[in-house]
This record gives C-alpha cells, structure tokens and sequence, in this order.
C-alpha cells in the first residue's frame, strides 16, 4: 500500500508563499489521483487541489483558484502544491491523500490513504 508524506509547511505572513511537497512511497502515483486537502481549527476537511496521473486538467477549490497550483514529478514520486498570496484563513493542516482512477472527487471520503499532515500557518 502507498504511504505518503507530506512536508514543508511552516510560519509566513500573509501576502507570502509555501510549496507544499507529497512524496509517495510503498509505490508510485500512477493511475492515482493526487488530492490535497486542509482542516482548519474547529472546521472540517475541505477539498483544496487535486491532479490525476492520467493527465487532464487539475482542480481546484474556488477559494485558492488563482493563488495556489498544483504539479507532479513523476520521476520522484512527487505531488507540490504551490501557494502564493496566502491569507490568515488559509491557515490549517494540509493533507494529500490518493484515489484510483482519473477522476478528482472533492469530498475527502473518497480519497485513502493519507498522509500525516503539514501545519501551514499564516499571520496576519
């Protein structure tokens, strides 16, 4: 089964910029879907971004369309999730999970497994 990792979240003030990473290992992501996901304090997980290995567009939530991209490096195994122009309510855990299939479902039930999670906190 695929294990996954995320990392580089962190400390930055508001207007800044994070790149998310979502490492796989156990196997590759192809033929997944790659979501990412955030779960802010008192609030339930939320759908941010998601990319398929069958290629096709990516998906976005409406809220960080146009701030935040996705992309895949195939070679490593790899998801980033770019965020640019953060703002204080983007501030959560950031998760990445994956799905078979080419698809990209917003409701996190639909996504297993995940990975641990990567605190992102933005100061206003």
């Amino acid at each position: 089964q695929v294990q996954l990792v995320e990392s580089g979240g962190g400390l930055v003030q508001a207007g800044g910029s994070l790149r998310l990473s979502c490492v796989a290992s156990g196997r590759t992501f192809i033929s997944f879907t790659v979501g990412w996901f955030r779960q802010g304090p008192g609030k339930e997980r939320e759908f941010v971004a998601g990319i398929s290995w069958a290629g096709g567009s990516p998906r976005f939530a409406g809220s960080v369309k146009g701030r935040f991209t996705i992309s895949k490096d195939n070679d490593k195994s790899a998801v980033y999730l770019q965020m640019m122009s953060l703002k204080p309510e983007d501030t959560a855990v950031y998760y990445c999970a994956v799905r078979g299939g080419s698809d990209i479902p917003v409701d996190p039930r639909d996504f297993g497994p995940w990975g641990q999670g990567t605190q992102v906190t933005v100061s206003s």
